[in-house]
């Protein structure tokens, strides 16, 4: 069995769902650190040829609270939201199917900051074709205060699997040897360049999975998710 481990983001680069795709259980974190500077409630969208943010306002809190403990600010405007991508990409070719799944998502009525992007990950999924079981890491029984290596190893033999694959900015991180001793294949996947065409302009990359369904059939990102990138 092939597990990875990653912290929500919304609507993230579809890197995110390659990797989801290629193991058979995905641990989601939700008791980590919500942390400002990072992309957890914001991603990066196309707008007049330019990369440009949409994020998911937060109410104000305490620095140290997880990320299962934050909440949608209460002037979160849905509708906001769901105009400024539409405004966005009301042309792309790919517009109708994939704003419906948008308005799946951002109407969403939960205002907790996790299951709201957590119902997010499970849509695209759905949409995606991705059969991948999906596993909320507080509902694991381990040490949840291990940090790095040791928790991922401790998740991993919580659920029996013999292989653990990271994203390939994780190589640092991690110690095949250490991984071997336990009995687990510790791998890294690398997405492979995905180029295509937006409005005719030049190609501006790491934009959300909402820019890749708009300008591309259902058909063509599911197979981008499922073939288009290595294991190291």
């Amino acid at each position: 069995m092939k597990l990875a481990i990653m912290q929500p983001y919304f609507m993230p680069y579809i890197g995110y769902f390659q990797l989801i795709g290629a193991v058979d259980v995905f641990i989601v974190y939700d008791n980590i650190k919500y942390t400002k500077k990072g992309w957890i409630n914001r991603n990066r969208m196309l707008q007049n040829h330019a990369d440009v943010m949409f994020s998911l306002p937060l109410k104000k809190a305490s620095d140290s609270l997880h990320v299962r403990e934050r909440e949608l600010a209460a002037e979160f405007g849905r509708d906001v939201l769901l105009r400024q991508l539409s405004g966005a990409y009301r042309r792309a070719p790919q517009f109708e199917p994939t704003y419906a799944l948008l308005e799946q998502i951002v109407r969403h009525e939960d205002d907790n900051l996790f299951r709201y992007i957590h119902n997010s990950i499970v849509c695209t999924c759905k949409h995606l074709s991705i059969q991948t079981k999906i596993i909320v890491s507080s509902d694991i029984d381990i040490d949840h205060d291990l940090k790095g290596q040791d928790k991922v190893i401790a998740l991993c033999e919580a659920i029996g699997a013999d292989g653990y694959v990271n994203s390939i900015g994780g190589m640092e991180l991690y110690d095949r040897r250490e991984f071997g001793m336990r009995g687990i294949d510790l791998k890294f996947i690398r997405p492979k360049p995905f180029e295509y065409t937006q409005y005719g302009s030049a190609f501006v990359s790491w934009l959300s999975i909402v820019d890749v369904l708009m300008f591309n059939s259902i058909d063509v990102v599911r197979s981008c998710v499922k073939n288009n990138y290595e294991m190291i």
